[in-house]
């Protein structure tokens, strides 16, 4: 599977953007996409995660109530609509994906190790 992010970018405080994740060469129609972040001198962290078959979307704490994950199955890409954005929202956004046939249990969806592939990061900073 590979995996294209985009629309990153740089936005005031309060502002909106989408990201999207491409993702190319799936192999199942199960599985599911994952956002992580990895702000400067940080570790990478979850933001979210979508599957492709269905079933309950987690968000991390930060972000939930701002941000919606969404799916595109016609042009297997996810988005992340990311609202209200905070200057500590400012990292570079990773999308992961990991390819099977079946449902994943939802607890495994926040972690980094479920995901075996990875897309290049997209840079969100914001600023005034």
């Amino acid at each position: 599977v590979q995996l294209q992010a985009s629309g990153g970018g740089w936005v005031q405080p309060g502002g909106s953007l989408r990201l999207s994740c491409e993702a190319s060469g799936r192999t199942y129609s199960g599985g599911a996409v994952g956002w992580f972040r990895q702000a400067p001198g940080k570790e990478r962290v979850f933001v979210a995660a979508i599957q492709w078959s269905g079933g309950s979307t987690p968000y991390a704490a930060g972000v939930k109530g701002r941000f919606t994950i969404s799916k595109d199955h016609a042009k297997n890409t996810v988005y992340l609509q990311m609202n209200r954005l905070k200057p500590e929202d400012t990292a570079v956004y990773y999308c992961a994906a990991v390819d099977r046939s079946n449902r994943l249990i939802t607890s495994v969806l926040s972690l980094a190790a479920t995901y075996e592939f990875w897309g290049q990061g997209t840079q969100v900073t914001v600023s005034s």
